[in-house]
């Protein structure tokens, strides 16, 4: 064994099919929420990545909706 300690950090940052995965949908419909608006994303080169504090916004915003009855 080693002395050495590992340090996990939070990501900041995911791929769309981490995002999809943390939302339990598919990687297709993970694209359709960040088209749309409703999902942030941000372009680095030609990849998508989106920011993980926006993964939680998403279900906020989706929780008030349906708590108020809008679609």
């Amino acid at each position: 064994m080693s002395d050495i300690e590992i340090i996990q950090t939070p990501r900041v940052m995911l791929s769309v099919v981490e995002a999809a995965k943390c939302l339990s949908v598919g990687r297709t419909t993970m694209y359709e929420l960040i088209h749309s608006g409703e999902v942030e994303s941000v372009h680095i080169g030609r990849l998508h990545r989106v920011p993980a504090d926006c993964l939680h916004e998403f279900v906020e915003r989706r929780r008030r909706q349906q708590s108020v009855g809008e679609p």
